[in-house]
């Protein structure tokens, strides 16, 4: 009872929030005198136009950003920027609002909404109208539309709109409204959303843009640079770039911190304090801790709850494991491909070339810290790798071995944290896992 109530009192503050904001944008001096440094249609006593800055520091997303302009090619393309938490999709929406080619094609008629507050179509529909210069009302949705398609051609951009889309409540109808939107033809569509999903009822533009990966090591280098110089060693920038997985989020926080105490300073606190050392902000994109927590308390993650267990275990297991090694080692969760799914929906997780699902270092650290796995969940994988440990020391120089050795091989940083997990005493497994040491 006491958490649905939580629940309750929650989305009332989110919705007081929702109303506050259109309120203060629908009404403020300070809109009037924003919305005159623009020429556009929207631009009204009564609307809030003003854009988010152009990313001052932009490295490594070229190949995507050249992608959505190709789109744009077309009349009215839908676009899905989707990635996880701190993968920069904000950003690169952001590098594609000013670029030249988009602002000659929509001039003034380009709108930026930040959905992070929106949790339902009625207070997204009014964010938008707050944008548009519309007063607050009831529910904007039926004037938002007809206000939209009577314009110029519009670009709309929805950030973050996950706020709005992921409770299982609000879907349908968020996924309506898209559908509506996307009814308009003078009406281009680019969204924002953590995880892997695009929202159904759209005709989203083929080809899909593919979720955002971590940036490329001399990209990741260039944005550390950027931030905190070359003065530094490149083997120390490195080794801070390796406890990012150059997710861009955690290369911006980083470069930052080394900026102000230097490489060997961080690489030392991190060893004490992990992703504490980034996590000193007050929102998500200032805060590493919280970028990941909003991710594990979505509707998604909640309604499947084994499959934070199931990251939990991840974090030991740097080789990630194959469909086949999570059924094989029968936990106690019979939804142990559910709870997988879920995890690469949210992109908490991801998939590599070799098919095995695993998680980014900034994420192991995270849930290493704060949700370790359990004795429950490490107990049998530990079984699974001893028996395996067992038939390749007995099948060694024999045909067969070298589909044992294929298997120890995928697992080889895998097998040691595991073990270790049972090298203290009093562990039940403490004999056990001194004998697989001596196999391994």
């Amino acid at each position: 009872m006491s958490t649905a109530r939580e629940m309750e009192e929650q989305a009332h503050i989110r919705h007081q929030e929702v109303l506050n904001t259109i309120e203060m944008i629908s009404s403020s001096d300070s809109a009037s005198s924003i919305s005159r440094m623009y020429s556009g249609s929207y631009a009204s006593s009564n609307s809030i136009s003003m854009l988010p800055a152009e990313p001052k520091i932009f490295h490594g997303r070229e190949s995507e950003l050249a992608d959505i302009l190709n789109h744009f090619e077309q009349s009215t393309p839908r676009i899905a920027i989707l990635g996880a938490g701190g993968m920069g999709k904000t950003s690169l929406a952001q590098a594609v609002l000013h670029h030249e080619e988009i602002v000659i094609k929509y001039q003034g008629n380009r709108l930026f909404v930040a959905c992070d507050t929106a949790a339902s179509k009625v207070e997204l529909a009014g964010l938008i109208g707050a944008h548009l210069g519309m007063k607050s009302g009831q529910d904007l949705t039926r004037a938002v539309l007809h206000r939209l398609s009577e314009g110029s051609p519009t670009l709309l951009i929805l950030d973050n709109l996950e706020t709005a889309w992921e409770p299982v409540e609000s879907r349908k109808e968020v996924e309506e409204f898209l559908s509506l939107l996307t009814d308009i033809s003078s009406l281009a569509l680019m969204i924002t959303m953590r995880g892997a999903e695009r929202p159904s009822k759209v005709q989203w533009t083929r080809p899909f843009l593919p979720s955002l990966e971590p940036l490329a090591q001399e990209a990741a280098r260039k944005v550390f640079i950027a931030i905190a110089e070359d003065r530094h060693p490149m083997e120390e920038i490195d080794q801070v770039l390796h406890l990012t997985d150059n997710m861009p989020l955690s290369i911006n926080l980083l470069a930052h911190a080394v900026d102000v105490e230097g490489t060997t300073a961080i690489l030392s606190r991190w060893q004490r304090e992990r992703t504490s050392v980034i996590s000193e902000g007050y929102d998500r994109r200032s805060n590493l801790e919280s970028s990941i927590l909003l991710s594990l308390e979505s509707p998604r993650i909640m309604s499947t709850p084994h499959s934070q267990e199931l990251l939990s275990l991840l974090s030991i297991l740097p080789d990630g494991l194959s469909d086949v090694e999570l059924k094989q080692s029968k936990f106690a969760i019979h939804d142990i491909l559910d709870c997988k799914r879920a995890l690469l929906r949210t992109a908490l997780a991801y998939v590599d070339d070799h098919k095995r699902p695993k998680a980014l270092v900034p994420i192991r650290e995270y849930m290493a810290k704060f949700q370790p796995p359990t004795d429950k969940m490490i107990g049998p994988l530990f079984k699974h790798f001893q028996e395996l440990l067992q038939v390749y020391v007995a099948d060694r120089g024999k045909q067969s071995s070298a589909f044992y050795v294929e298997r120890l091989a995928s697992n080889y940083t895998n097998i040691p944290n595991i073990i270790q997990n049972g090298l203290y005493p009093g562990h039940p497994n403490l004999a056990d896992s001194i004998s697989c040491t001596s196999h391994f």
